[in-house]
């Protein structure tokens, strides 16, 4: 009856992954007879603030220090823009695919609808959107802020770098397909993957590529930084190890369905959920199996993340793991009963997990599983 469920999901999955490249995410509007898209964003904390995007399109900033609700703001688009699909009501929620950035006063996030917000970390309040007229493509893209820019991808193709405090466009790089990809950064090198099976390497202040590196499909994961190696998976099975400086290949391990979420790296290991529904514990150096993959039955698009030297992963059908990293072993943490698409976030000892079936925040004890508190997020 699991691999049955697991089955099912997995099908959910690929069939709104068809139903978007279908419609090229180019449209913003009606979908399956006026259902909108909804949106699966993790969470992101800064200063005892948890930020998160809402099934519904609210960005929320919730009080970690006595768990409650300190703003929400819905993200609004005001008319359809789906080039002839119209009927989508005057005023509609946006969906909110990517994690929010945070940096200093302002929080960073990007719409379905195309556009990108700067709002005030502590009130809320809008600082700028961009663009100020008209829409790009819709965005799944999450934001990252580094060396006083805000960078995006968007379904243009095109990975902009804004301006962190006016949200003037200082550049844009564009690539050959789709970006879903949030980007990532370090020192003065931002990487990001397209649609195009590429990962390119660029220099983050003025956008000129240092170098890229093709796939053999299309490449929708965000890429993990480690050892001087950029780890990216990709719709063609492979995970890839990309030498950071070059960006000529390492290593390629090949799983039985595609990566997506980003993999967690510790001690020289690689830990890779796939939508296969397994974990794979690969050498960073070598990309050998150290141990057998782990089974959780159920796919995995949600990002892991380590606590102290644990990995702590979500299964789709909402079944929370751990994995102690000293011997790789693995044990079950809590069931959750909600589907868990997005991002895990954790701090302190504690995991935040945001189920999309009745939609909750829950927060755990990273350690022992149990649950400390949940906030519902829907709304009525």
């Amino acid at each position: 009856m699991r691999f049955k469920q697991s089955e099912i999901r997995l099908g959910k999955i690929l069939l709104l992954l068809a139903i978007l490249l279908l419609c090229g995410l180019t449209v913003f509007g009606c979908i399956g007879g006026g259902a909108l898209p909804k949106g699966w964003s993790g969470g992101t904390i800064a200063n005892d603030t948890l930020f998160l995007g809402s099934m519904d399109g609210r960005l929320i900033a919730i009080n970690l220090s006595d768990n409650s609700s300190l703003w929400e703001v819905p993200l609004e688009t005001s008319k359809p823009t789906g080039g002839g699909f119209s009927c989508a009501p005057a005023s509609t929620s946006v969906a909110i695919y990517g994690s929010p950035a945070v940096d200093g006063d302002l929080v960073y996030i990007g719409g379905y609808n195309g556009k990108i917000y700067a709002l005030s970390s502590s009130s809320g309040t809008l600082r700028w959107v961009y663009p100020p007229q008209d829409s790009l493509q819709p965005i799944v893209s999450g934001p990252v802020v580094a060396l006083g820019k805000v960078y995006i991808g968007c379904s243009d193709g095109t990975l902009y770098a804004l301006d962190a405090t006016t949200g003037d466009k200082q550049w844009g790089f564009q690539t050959g397909d789709k970006i879903w990809s949030t980007p990532a950064i370090d020192g003065d090198t931002i990487y990001i993957s397209s649609f195009d099976k590429k990962l390119y390497a660029l220099n983050a202040t003025n956008g000129n590529k240092k170098w890229e590196f093709e796939a053999e499909g299309a490449v929708a994961s965000t890429p993990l930084i480690y050892n001087n190696t950029v780890y990216i998976g990709s719709f063609d099975r492979y995970l890839y190890a990309v030498n950071a400086d070059n960006g000529s290949l390492k290593w390629k391990f090949i799983a039985e369905k595609w990566f997506w979420a980003r993999p967690v790296a510790y001690n020289n290991t690689i830990y890779a959920p796939c939508l296969d529904g397994k974990i794979y514990i690969l050498d960073a150096d070598s990309g050998h199996e150290l141990v057998d993959a782990i089974d959780l039955g159920s796919p995995i698009s949600s990002l892991p993340v380590l606590v102290d030297s644990s990995v702590i992963i979500a299964a789709e059908e909402g079944e929370l793991y751990s994995i102690d990293t000293s011997n790789n072993q693995i044990k079950p943490l809590a069931s959750l009963g909600g589907t868990v698409d997005a991002p895990l976030c954790a701090s302190h000892g504690v995991v935040y997990v945001h189920t999309q079936k009745s939609e909750s925040l829950y927060v755990l004890n990273a350690q022992t599983g149990v649950v400390l508190w949940r906030l519902p997020l829907t709304t009525k």
